[in-house]
């Protein structure tokens, strides 16, 4: 399938439930329902034509003349230039429905005239789940209502139009009249029809409160446009019914275009979402690492005092990964899958991120519930237990082996457990486990995972490649911020992981076992400032995010990775993880001149 436009064309539209992606075309070619995980409702991004899309937009050829989001909102405006005249689409998702008899899920857009009329069309064609299943459809008083068992959709507009499920509607837009579409999903429940114009006042009013909520964050914080659109992303990509934050909205965009490494990233990973939970407290949103925090125990609490690698936005278990077959994937790359069976596999990082964010909740002063407590005790108890066993790393690789950041985030989880138990009661066997722990790490990776002769940390005991996960080191407190070990580690991390440019490789291509390639992986270029930052080398980290930002997509936002050849996006797409990363590094930016530790 290779009609569709690049990765980074895409627009992200959300409602902290689920989210759409919608191209410069106006095409909105992915969307599941009720949530993240679910159906695809309009899959045309990874299923070809027959997986259904929501197009609105010029009826011929027509020039992109701007394309942003409004400020500090997450609405999408894309104008084109038609002819004598300029068509502008303006949408967005209403994020705020409690409280009011609304839709879980309702979208709005609006095209609007400029200076003639302009020839539009909507092309709605929605097609559901893995078969492309076709709705029963029925026309309405107020508009089209699509129906497949317990999942409806309806759509209506103002001024009316007669939609007919996959076939385009010609419609004319003048600049006197606007014409609004309401698109209303209903799972397990009746119906709601909005009014268009009501749809469109909701709209403003969610606009309104983004912009209260981004009014909060510091104003002279570095780089803080880039940081307010990737603190928006987060949030969009952070279902709010449970506060579980997913790695991504897609499934399935390629890392290596036309190969096989295609992933369902519509999961939540507990160690991403905790790197996004101390970006937010950073920036003093303690109600996002709050709602996190709150998910995780309760996600976990069967599973206690091992930590899953990742969990649905209910916190069950994620479905075995398989493929859908008949789907032609992004770019051909096949196959497009569903779920993801890293769900199964021990990762030792996991817990030094968890039990950091909850360490840093506690230092913003928040003291931690006793459940929550009595689960960051659990997960430290299994890394002093485990630490000595190979795991599938931060990368999850398929067989799993003694990998050297592994080890250092172990380290970092009983190091906060006994920091947290300085004001939290803890039975002293427990401390001195912990701290046995703690000693016996740092002194196994000292001798066990540093190459004297290349003066660097490495990857895997005994192994001579190199990681970019080990750019946290400084972060840590294992070695000191000033060490040869810290410094001789970002050296060569930035020397031999090259990409070119800010760019680099998470680890020496096709060191993972798997068929093919991939580009440079974007969260890692952000560690690396935050390593520059984080032992003085500031001027060096201003200059390196400026060069990183230039691969953003138009609208700001980042896949996990890009080709280091053309600097397309590659992967699923927007990225939690990168935006994550993006956010600590501007932080690390801003905390430079003082930062000695990651305690500082």
């Amino acid at each position: 399938m290779t009609d569709r436009p690049p990765i980074s064309d895409y627009g992200l539209l959300g409602d902290t439930r689920t989210a759409a992606l919608v191209a410069s075309d106006g095409a909105m070619d992915w969307l599941c329902v009720p949530r993240f995980d679910g159906n695809p409702l309009f899959g045309r991004l990874v299923g070809g034509p027959d997986a259904g899309t929501f197009r609105v937009g010029p009826v011929g050829p027509a020039t992109v003349v701007e394309r942003r989001y409004r400020q500090h909102t997450a609405t999408l405006e894309t104008t084109w230039a038609v002819g004598g005249g300029r068509l502008r689409l303006t949408e967005a998702m209403v994020a705020e429905v409690s409280g009011r008899l609304l839709p879980t899920t309702l979208i709005v857009r609006r095209l609007t005239a400029e200076r003639a009329a302009v020839d539009a069309v909507v092309e709605f064609d929605p097609r559901l789940g893995a078969r492309h299943r076709r709705p029963r459809a029925q026309q309405r008083r107020h508009g089209l209502v699509c129906e497949w068992g317990a999942l409806a959709v309806a759509l209506d507009s103002t001024p009316p139009f007669r939609f007919e499920p996959g076939r385009p509607i010609p419609i004319t837009v003048t600049p006197d009249r606007p014409v609004t579409l309401v698109l209303a999903v209903a799972h397990r429940e009746p119906v709601i029809h909005v009014e268009p114009t009501a749809a469109w006042d909701l709209l403003a009013e969610d606009e309104a409160r983004w912009r209260a909520w981004v009014g909060e964050i510091d104003e002279w914080l570095p780089f803080r446009d880039h940081v307010v659109r990737s603190l928006l992303t987060l949030r969009l990509l952070t279902y709010s019914p449970s506060g579980a934050p997913v790695a991504a909205p897609t499934t399935s965009l390629p890392e290596d275009p036309g190969g096989a490494r295609n992933w369902d990233y519509r999961y939540v990973w507990p160690r991403d979402a905790s790197i996004g939970v101390s970006a937010f407290l950073s920036v003093g949103k303690s109600d996002e690492a709050r709602g996190f925090l709150a998910w995780l125990m309760h996600a976990s609490r069967l599973q206690r005092p091992r930590l899953p690698a990742l969990l649905t936005v209910h916190g069950r278990h994620v479905h075995a990964e398989r493929e859908l077959p008949g789907w032609p994937g992004y770019l051909d790359s096949l196959p497009v899958r569903i779920g993801n069976d890293a769900a199964h596999q021990h990762q030792l990082d996991g817990y030094g991120w968890v039990i950091d964010a909850a360490w840093a909740f506690a230092q913003a002063g928040h003291r931690l519930s006793a459940e929550t407590w009595r689960a960051v005790r659990g997960f430290a108890d299994v890394v002093a237990g485990r630490w000595r066993e190979p795991d599938a790393g931060i990368w999850e690789v398929r067989e799993p082996a003694q990998h050297v950041h592994s080890k250092l985030m172990g380290w970092l989880a009983v190091d906060r457990a006994l920091a947290i138990a300085d004001t939290h009661s803890v039975p002293e066997r427990q401390r001195r486990r912990w701290q046995e722990a703690r000693d016996a790490i740092a002194a196994d990776v000292r001798t066990r995972g540093f190459d004297p002769t290349a003066g660097s940390y490495v990857r895997t005991y005994g192994s001579p490649h190199l990681d970019a996960a080990l750019l946290v080191l400084p972060l840590l407190g294992v070695d000191p911020t000033d060490s040869p070990r810290v410094r001789g580690t970002i050296d060569a991390v930035r020397d031999r992981l090259s990409a070119g440019g800010p760019l680099l490789y998470r680890y020496p291509p096709g060191r993972d076992g798997l068929p093919g390639t991939e580009g440079a992986f974007l969260p890692c270029s952000f560690w690396l400032v935050q390593a520059l930052a984080s032992t003085g080398r500031r001027r060096e980290a201003v200059d390196l995010f400026q060069a990183i930002v230039e691969y953003a997509s138009p609208l700001g936002l980042y896949a996990e990775e890009v080709d280091p050849a053309t600097g397309a996006h590659l992967g699923n797409y927007p990225q939690t993880l990168t935006h994550a990363a993006l956010i600590q590094a501007a932080l690390a930016i801003r905390d430079a001149p003082t930062r000695v530790g990651f305690r500082s």
